[in-house]
């Protein structure tokens, strides 16, 4: 299991929007971490997300700098 991401609040950094981290499950073909999230917003798509650990924890590009696709906000 991926123990770098803790359960609990994060925030998307370019949308602003929060989630809720649930829980870590594997892909059941490749056996790939995958997190488990739920949106803390109104969203008509979907409240439940699920989304690779490696993307969840990459670095994205905004305005030049590299930060985190997701930041930790705090516990649930």
């Amino acid at each position: 299991m991926n123990q770098s991401i803790k359960l609990g609040i994060y925030q998307h950094v370019k949308s602003g929007n929060q989630y809720r981290v649930h829980f870590i499950a594997k892909h059941s073909e490749t056996l790939e971490d995958m997190v488990v999230y739920e949106a803390l917003y109104e969203n008509d798509k979907s409240k439940f997300w699920v989304r690779p650990a490696n993307m969840f924890t990459e670095e994205v590009l905004i305005d030049g700098v590299k930060k985190p696709r997701f930041i930790f906000v705090r516990e649930k």
